[in-house]
């Protein structure tokens, strides 16, 4: 991981919440944009300024996946932009539907 605007407990805080909240859409996200469609389970491991950090798990091993976002983050409340950004451009990519009306992450 590269240098990181983000304090260890925000990576901790939003790595937490994707995993235990989201983890479906961690795998479309790992799916679409990891080169990894084969993958049938996904985590988020980390994140900086310019990247999220996952492993999947493809064929029953872990695969180790950075996943860039569209332009550095420096600020906290654009983690949860980006994720959703890469959500509804995963489930564009992949053809499912998103959930929700706005398929925002809470």
């Amino acid at each position: 991981m590269s240098a990181t605007p983000f304090p260890p407990e925000v990576v901790a805080a939003v790595t937490a919440h994707m995993n235990d909240d989201h983890p479906e859409d961690t795998l479309l996200i790992v799916r679409a944009f990891g080169g990894l469609p084969e993958a049938t389970a996904a985590r988020m491991t980390g994140l900086d300024g310019t990247a999220g950090e996952y492993s999947a798990t493809v064929d029953a091993r872990e695969v180790d996946v950075r996943i860039p976002w569209s332009r550095p983050l420096t600020e906290r409340a654009q983690i949860r932009a980006e994720v959703v950004r890469l959500y509804r451009e995963a489930c564009a990519r992949l053809g499912v539907a998103p959930r929700g009306e706005d398929g925002a992450h809470r």
